[in-house]
């Protein structure tokens, strides 16, 4: 329920003589993004919300130290070699799809995983949830913030403003123009109207319900940046980090410099 709960239990499995997490970082091109959600989620969590859209836009830097202390807060699980599986040298090693598997071995490698709910794509097949895995809400940090939700998605424009063109538009604000994907899992409706039955999948009924509880919502600040800096000098940055390439104060400020002026 909290991020003392979290930290506490992280801290049981260790002393038990297990890794309570699973984290990988490799992505290809985008190899870094992993860690820039991370830091979204915890400053969310440690910072109103009005601190985040100032980030985004650029008014607040990443050497601030609202920016700084979401990152150190997340460092405490990633950099602890006793909490992670394969110690911070394999994080940035392990590609994202592979990296919850180590949940699944018996005996298990890892207890958590913190990812979106397209992850499942990613599990071994023949897993029932609920049954061999479960979910939880990433917990707040600080009662003053609620329970904030770190959002990503897809959207549409519309180039021609011609009759059919606007239908088609129209169309996709109905939860009907989504239904498939919402059978097959993975996937959120944005629409207001889509109800817990056009869901195929049991997680993503859990989340729905989740979502009504939410206090905030915020869209992924990466993909809002500047591409130079939210797919680039971001991404590049948390990996240098979390390598031991460079610290935290360097890496900071080579993302501030990186800003387009």
């Amino acid at each position: 329920q909290t991020w003392d709960e979290l930290m506490a239990l992280t801290q049981q499995i260790a002393d038990d003589g297990d890794t309570a997490w699973c984290i990988g970082l490799e992505s290809g091109a985008a190899t870094g993004w992993v860690a820039t959600d991370w830091t979204e989620e915890t400053l969310l969590r440690t910072q109103p919300p009005e601190v985040y859209d100032a980030w985004v836009a650029g008014e607040l830097p990443f050497s601030s130290p609202e920016v700084k202390g979401a990152i150190e807060t997340w460092s405490e699980i990633w950099l602890n070699d006793d909490y992670v599986y394969g110690g911070r040298d394999s994080i940035v090693t392990t590609f994202i799809g592979d990296s919850p598997v180590g949940m699944f071995d018996d005996p298990p490698k890892c207890w958590m995983h913190r990812q979106a709910n397209w992850i499942t794509g990613f599990f071994p097949e023949g897993l029932t949830e609920g049954k061999e895995y479960d979910f939880f809400y990433f917990p707040p940090k600080d009662p003053a913030y609620g329970n904030p939700w770190l959002v990503a998605g897809d959207e549409a424009a519309m180039f021609n403003d011609r009759p059919e063109v606007r239908a088609a538009m129209e169309y996709l604000t109905t939860p009907e123009s989504v239904s498939g994907f919402l059978e097959q899992g993975g996937a959120m409706a944005a629409q207001q109207t889509a109800t817990p039955e056009m869901y195929g999948q049991e997680t993503e009924r859990k989340i729905g319900a989740l979502l009504e509880e939410a206090t905030t919502f915020r869209f992924d600040a990466s993909d809002l940046m500047p591409g130079e800096v939210g797919a680039g000098s971001f991404w590049k940055g948390m990996t240098d980090y979390v390598s031991g390439a460079a610290d935290l104060d360097t890496v900071l400020k080579e993302i501030d410099d990186s800003w387009p002026k």
